[in-house]
């Protein structure tokens, strides 16, 4: 999933830098842990594409590039993307 992640942000942002990390484990026994993980992410993203725009308009970006991954069972996706 991580992967898809950073394809689906790579292909709508085409950010300058971009880390997509597994904090799944970090979150055992949590609402939305699953076996094998998949379920929790932190996203370190910096991009131009996203210039202009505050944090609430950000966030919201992010949340659409990645709709169809949210729905399919990513519970939680924190987010980091600068000023």
């Amino acid at each position: 999933m991580a992967d898809v992640l950073h394809a689906r942000l790579t292909e709508a942002f085409h950010p300058e830098r971009l880390e997509v990390i597994d904090e799944s484990e970090h979150h055992r026994g949590h609402a939305g842990w699953r076996e094998g993980g998949n379920t929790h992410f932190r996203v370190v993203m910096r991009a131009k594409s996203l210039d202009g725009l505050g944090r609430v308009e950000r966030s919201r970006a992010v949340h659409k590039a990645v709709a169809a991954e949210l729905a399919a069972g990513v519970h939680a996706l924190a987010l980091d993307l600068g000023p």
